[in-house]
């Protein structure tokens, strides 16, 4: 998704609606407002990188529900935008009404045309060992595959690393990719387990989403067996990791284009920008808004409801993991205790996204959604909103993985741009959004209830006594407020955790003598007897009035 950075302030549909009748002003003289240099520069390319400028915030936001950006410079007043010659015209149009200037940029323009005419008439360069030229932090296609085969072979009983589906130029025998998914659990532990689904790099360009994925794994298997935590999440349930959704794509983007769509060379065949948009090709509600018809558009979605053999791979897959849990209807709710989760990464805008994108009503499990949502948010420190609070999209991979199976389903927009600089990344996108994502790990089990209830913090073992903080207000209420309890008790299990069969709860007791406000401290003397020497596991989770309990949390004891 292309998206602005902040939408604290929702654009109603009316401002949209204005926006789009003042584009049609003289939009039939498409070269009516262009300069000889412009023009010359629509009679050597198709496409040119525009770069406009403002004097506020709201007008860059109000221009991007029309036009998106491939950037957004909100310090120094500018965005780019790439554009063809009637869209163009279209935006020169709006130049008195919105105090805008708008010119291209031809070094952009030259670069990216150069870029796409060596890829049409030689190919995609050959790996190099860090083949994104300037962003040495993220890997190719190859790489990342390549690091999740090198964790399975080092991880043999906690990962498996399989062919789910093939890229278009794959399915026309002209080279391409296999769809391939990365599964994280203790294989040791037998039984159905929660699920959580994190795919990537759908839109190609977006360099930083694969790589938060394929650091997601890394974190998670090397953290396993040595952080308790890391341990129960990887012994009771499954990570599933679609680390490159758009290989085919990916590669172009690799080489420095702008590239969105997949690489389906039956559309736009004689433009520069072919293929169909995977995140509008999916089957729920297709073309019902937010998408185009226009096969050389970025939103193009596709000739038919998941016509992509990408998006046919990403609905089976998630199809043969998680059991259908909603009703045929619009309004049908899925069951408080569904179990999974799906994320979609995306770059940009540092959004916190749900369901749904094609309607502003709320949906069923809407309340849970947006609790959900709230609490991503305060890990990463983005802006939590239903989709289409943004603008309307259709053909989704969220609307349809909520839509058709009920998952609670969400869209994380990382950072500021879709070539993010590595040191942003490094810094600020990836350890605020792992946090996010071992979130989502931990409330697989039942992600509509979970994230209500209180969390629980800074567990530790000393002298044989257990302390921990129960926390019932880790919200980001940038945009709304949600609710929050007191804290009603706290329980901890030895090696069993709560939902297990067998589990015995312990109650903890509040440090200051009594649980009467939304944050507490608890402690609990554990006793050893009766306990093997070595290594145990103890879960800890609270309780607000509301009587939601909230997450897990462990720690380890070692009894001598």
């Amino acid at each position: 998704m292309n998206h602005w950075r902040n939408s604290k302030s929702l654009l109603v549909a009316s401002v949209v609606v204005a926006l789009l009748t003042s584009c049609q002003k003289g939009s039939t003289q498409t070269d009516a407002n262009l300069t000889d240099a412009e023009r010359y520069a629509f009679e050597q390319n198709e496409v040119v990188i525009s770069r406009v400028t403002f004097d506020d915030d709201a007008t860059a936001r109000k221009i991007a529900i029309s036009f998106e950006p491939i950037e957004i410079n909100y310090k120094q007043g500018y965005l780019l935008t790439d554009l063809g010659r009637e869209d163009f015209a279209k935006l020169r149009d709006l130049e008195p009404s919105m105090g805008i200037t708008v010119g291209v940029d031809t070094q952009l323009t030259v670069q990216q045309s150069n870029i796409l005419r060596q890829i049409e008439t030689q190919g995609i360069p050959a790996l190099t060992t860090q083949s994104i030229s300037g962003f040495a932090c993220y890997r190719t296609v190859e790489e990342s595959y390549t690091t999740a085969q090198n964790i399975v072979n080092n991880n043999p009983n906690l990962a498996s690393w399989s062919d789910v589906g093939d890229s278009w130029l794959k399915t026309q025998n002209r080279g391409g990719y296999d769809l391939r998914v990365l599964k994280l659990t203790n294989k040791n532990i037998a039984g159905t387990k929660p699920r959580a689904f994190i795919m990537s790099a759908i839109h190609a360009r977006e360099y930083s989403t694969a790589e938060t994925a394929t650091r997601l794994a890394e974190y998670l298997v090397n953290n396993y067996g040595t952080n308790p935590d890391i341990t129960w999440m990887l012994d009771h349930q499954e990570v599933h990791l679609l680390l490159q959704a758009n290989p085919d794509g990916r590669k172009r983007a690799e080489a420095g284009v702008l590239w969105r769509k997949n690489n389906n060379t039956t559309y736009c065949a004689s433009g520069s920008k072919k293929g169909a948009d995977l995140n509008r090709n999916s089957s729920f509600e297709w073309n019902t808004g937010g998408s185009s018809a226009n096969q050389c558009d970025d939103t193009y979605r596709g000739a038919s409801a998941a016509s992509e053999p990408e998006t046919k791979t990403i609905q089976n897959y998630a199809a043969s993991i998680f059991p259908d849990q909603r009703g045929p209807n619009t309004t049908d709710a899925a069951p408080a205790n569904t179990s999974g989760i799906f994320v979609t990464l995306h770059s940009y805008s540092q959004l916190v996204l749900w369901p749904w994108g094609n309607r502003s009503s709320v949906a069923p499990n809407g309340t849970a959604l947006q609790t959900l949502g709230r609490k991503f948010a305060f890990f990463n420190n983005y802006t939590p909103q239903q989709s289409i609070g943004l603008y309307p999209t259709s053909g989704t991979s969220d609307d349809y993985v909520y839509g058709t199976l009920g998952i609670a389903s969400y869209t994380f927009e990382l950072g500021t741009s879709f070539f993010q600089p590595c040191s942003d990344f490094t810094n600020t996108i990836l350890p605020n959004n792992l946090d996010a994502l071992l979130y989502a790990i931990r409330v697989a089990r039942a992600p509509y209830q979970l994230p209500a209830g209180p969390d629980a913090l800074s567990l530790a073992i000393s002298g044989g006594t257990l302390s921990a903080t129960i926390n019932d207000t880790r919200f980001n209420n940038s945009n709304g407020t949600e609710a929050t309890q007191n804290i009603a008790a706290a329980e901890y299990y030895v090696d069993t955790p709560p939902w297990a069969s067998g589990a015995t709860a312990n109650a903890m007791t509040a440090t200051d003598g009594s649980f009467n406000a939304s944050s507490e401290g608890a402690r609990a003397t554990i006793s050893t007897a009766g306990l093997s020497a070595g290594r145990h596991t103890i879960f800890v989770r609270g309780r607000d009035t509301s009587n939601n309990w909230g997450p897990v949390s462990a720690v380890f004891l070692n009894v001598p």
